[in-house]
């Protein structure tokens, strides 16, 4: 017997934005593996918590660093290496007589952990890749305001890139999000108070799970800003209303 990976894209943290597909997978699979934190539940399985059959096989893979040490560091970067060689090694072992699921936040292709297992697995196992809804969709979703008009250009950042490529970034384009926020919130504000666009921006925390948080980002205090937080900022394109053809 065969088998295969298949991995899950979970949508942005509300399990009744799952899709249909991957809701269906979840429900009948028999081995599942997700990411966590050591000691953590991990947002992953706690999305599915309630979905999983009382006879699934479960696999957490652990990180085996997350804020331990700072991300460009070679012991960093090395210590996630083996973690993603090691598990891949183990899901195509486990995947030649069996059906793997791979729980993912979000959509898997987008800064989705899963696409460095993807990167190791392509060509040396059958796999499939179901799509989520992003993260920022569910965010600036709950903002209630569109995040782009007419021709607005959208800019997808990370809190971790240098504060001046943060600011450059953010003077060229028209709607703009923020990801990888947490740590990097003080830097990411700084950039966004450079710009002129602080004013302009919002910080959704938990964006669709039942704690979720909307504040102006003006009004958010500086030192404080969860993992699963995104910073967006609207576009102002071509309206209709104003005269303009859409």
């Amino acid at each position: 017997m065969s088998g295969r990976i298949i991995c899950a894209g979970l949508g942005p943290g509300d399990p009744e934005l799952i899709s249909v597909r991957a809701d269906r997978l979840i429900r009948t699979a028999r081995h599942v593996a997700y990411f966590r934190k050591a000691g953590r539940t991990g947002q992953a399985r706690r999305i599915v918590e309630g979905m999983l059959s009382p006879e699934v096989v479960e696999y957490p893979m652990e990180y085996p660093v997350t804020t331990e040490l700072p991300v460009e560091s070679l012991a960093y970067r090395d210590a996630l290496v083996r973690f993603y060689d090691d598990w891949a090694s183990r899901l195509i072992d486990l995947a030649h007589t069996r059906e793997i699921v791979v729980l993912c936040e979000g959509d898997p292709f987008f800064y989705g952990s899963f696409m460095h297992l993807h990167a190791r697995l392509q060509g040396r196992v059958e796999m499939e890749v179901i799509p989520g809804i992003t993260g920022m969709t569910g965010c600036w979703n709950a903002t209630g305001i569109p995040i782009t008009w007419g021709d607005d250009v959208l800019t997808v950042l990370t809190g971790t890139m240098p504060e001046d490529d943060l600011a450059r970034h953010m003077r060229s384009t028209d709607a703009l999000v923020v990801m990888k926020t947490g740590r990097n919130f003080p830097k990411i504000r700084r950039a966004l108070a450079a710009t002129g666009r602080l004013n302009e921006a919002w910080l959704i925390e938990h964006g669709t799970m039942p704690n979720q948080r909307v504040t102006a980002l003006s009004d958010a205090c500086e030192d404080e800003c969860p993992y699963f937080a995104i910073v967006i900022v609207h576009g102002h394109g071509r309206r209709p209303e104003s005269g303009d053809a859409s």
